[in-house]
């Protein structure tokens, strides 16, 4: 970015990103921005009337958008069991390829829930993975939730070093992969079991 004349709302958002993937999401600050933009600080509040508060808002905003759009590029025009694998690997992905953008999702207090939740009128791209799995209303949010319980807790784990080095972290996603597809064709025996569970 060179100077003032070249700086839009989408560009602070830009360069905030490239500070966060410097130094992470505690890197953050206007400060930051402003010395990697070429500019003072006050020229961001144009852009960020709220400050530091407004723009961390953005950029998580933004870092949901990207892994949103990943997920449902993985799963275009897949079914079944591909589509979850599909998925998993796609939020794996994003979250080894962008780690620090990926802990901007839950360094400022955002809801795990919402990592990848749908904007308004759209699916939720978790439910999209469970299309042909049979599964319907309350039991199709139960899966959703699990599936997005799944995704994130193993980049968490992966991005932070939770596994540590001594067995590929990939060969256990694969294995929870498929522990996960066989799960989603639970029995009617199961469903009334988890149902009597639940009502206990």
């Amino acid at each position: 970015m060179t100077g003032r004349a070249a700086l839009t709302p989408a560009r602070v958002v830009a360069t905030a990103l490239l500070v966060v993937d410097g130094g992470g999401p505690a890197a953050l600050t206007l400060t930051a921005v402003a010395g990697q933009a070429g500019v003072a600080v006050p020229s961001l509040y144009k852009h960020v009337p709220g400050g530091l508060p407004d723009l961390r808002a953005l950029v998580r905003l933004q870092v949901r958008a990207e892994l949103t759009a990943a997920l449902r590029r993985s799963v275009r025009g897949l079914g079944g069991d591909d589509a979850v694998a599909a998925l998993l690997g796609a939020y794996r992905a994003y979250a080894l390829g962008h780690p620090h953008r990926y802990a901007v999702l839950t360094a400022a207090g955002e809801a795990v829930d919402r990592a990848a939740a749908p904007a308004e009128g759209e699916p939720d791209v978790f439910a999209v993975a469970l299309a042909g799995h049979g599964l319907a209303g309350e039991e199709l949010l139960h899966a959703a939730r699990c599936l997005r319980a799944v995704a994130h807790g193993f980049a968490s784990l992966e991005t932070t070093g939770g596994f540590g080095p001594a067995v590929d972290a990939g060969a256990t996603h694969a294995r929870l992969t498929t522990l996960l597809s066989w799960g989603l064709r639970p029995s009617q025996a199961f469903l009334t079991a988890s149902r009597a569970w639940v009502a206990a």
